[in-house]
């Protein structure tokens, strides 16, 4: 015997002694679906449209697109590293401190030493993983809150870096072949686009095509189930922190070449727009899941911004504020369609 019933999320047949089967969804379900992996999207796609309107002659032209490509880079780098952490289920709040002092302590070595670029800035990176190793053991083996013992070595960290440098910019007497890092181009791009994409793909690969990805995708999931499963959580935790470090100091070496010089904060800003960017990307194509295309979207989302009201005229608070309402409308938004259609 056979008979039909239909409810607000679609219409269900029922057949003879069988479990309810789904038919269709409602119109409004698949919209708020749409929403919740599209919308972060949309917005972009809006202040672009926006700008195009408003700014034709200075923002959509070819200068201003490798101009904001260039801008987003470094931000991009450290945000890709984060997104490991977060992916593992952590969070890692020195990772700007991290590239601060990474762009003091390789400066330092080229001006007091004399160590040559690619020396100081593997001594950088080799520091920077000290960083996150620590940060990996303090959480993980000592079993401190991630967002408390990040916090508490970011300040060793900040401490550290106010030792070496005095508070004051580290130069150098020479600076030409350091600050062709990152003002250098290549078939008309500046390097940094090159180094960002290169990471962005690199970082793609172990997250989506290796044991380690899958393995950091499992314990950000569900720890206790990849306990069980045999992974080693704790390995694998630390590893996510030791890659969110050595991400940043490329950053902040690199940040330090675009002027020659490292200053004591110089990455400190980048905390707050790579949190803004990994939760943002977290809502574009996937439901609330970390993912480095999302990260990269999140990260260019933030640069379009500042990059508009720079050229609108604004206030550089403004770029505060942005941020801010970025990441609660971005992740709100994403958050409230996904609740709806389900």
């Amino acid at each position: 015997m056979t008979s039909s019933l239909s409810s607000p999320e679609g219409d269900l047949t029922m057949v003879g002694e069988a479990a309810p089967v789904v038919r269709s969804h409602s119109r409004s379900d698949r919209l708020w679906a749409g929403v919740a992996r599209y919308g972060t999207l949309v917005v972009l796609l809006a202040i672009v449209v926006t700008m195009t309107i408003l700014e034709p002659s200075t923002f959509a032209t070819y200068s201003n697109v490798i101009n904001i490509l260039n801008q987003s880079s470094l931000a991009a780098i450290i945000a890709i590293g984060l997104t490991f952490a977060l992916v593992s289920g952590d969070f890692d709040l020195s990772i700007g401190y991290t590239a601060s002092l990474s762009g003091v302590v390789a400066t330092t070595l080229m001006a007091s030493a004399g160590l040559s670029i690619p020396l100081a800035f593997l001594v950088a990176i080799v520091v920077a993983a000290a960083i996150g190793l620590v940060n990996g053991l303090v959480v993980t083996v000592v079993g401190v809150n991630a967002l408390v013992g990040t916090l508490g070595i970011g300040t060793i960290v900040v401490g550290a870096n106010f030792a070496i440098s005095g508070g004051l910019p580290t130069t150098l007497d020479h600076p030409s072949a350091f600050v062709n890092l990152t003002l250098g181009k290549a078939a008309g791009l500046p390097y940094p686009i090159y180094v960002m994409a290169a990471i962005a793909v690199l970082s793609w690969i172990v997250l989506n095509r290796t044991a380690l990805g899958q393995s950091m995708q499992a314990v950000g999931g569900n720890k206790t189930a990849a306990e069980f499963a045999g992974l080693r959580v704790t390995r694998v935790r630390v590893i996510a922190f030791v890659l969110a470090a050595v991400l940043a100091a490329i950053a902040g070496v690199m940040l330090a070449s675009r002027t020659g010089s490292a200053a004591a904060n110089g990455g400190d800003a980048y905390l707050l727009s790579s949190y803004a960017a990994a939760f943002y990307g977290s809502s574009v194509l996937r439901d609330g899941q970390f993912h480095i295309l999302g990260t990269i979207v999140g990260v260019i989302t933030v640069i379009v911004g500042f990059n508009a009201i720079a050229l609108l005229g604004l206030n550089t608070y403004y770029q505060y504020l942005f941020q801010g309402l970025l990441l609660i409308v971005g992740v709100g938004l994403g958050t409230f369609a996904r609740r709806r259609s389900t």
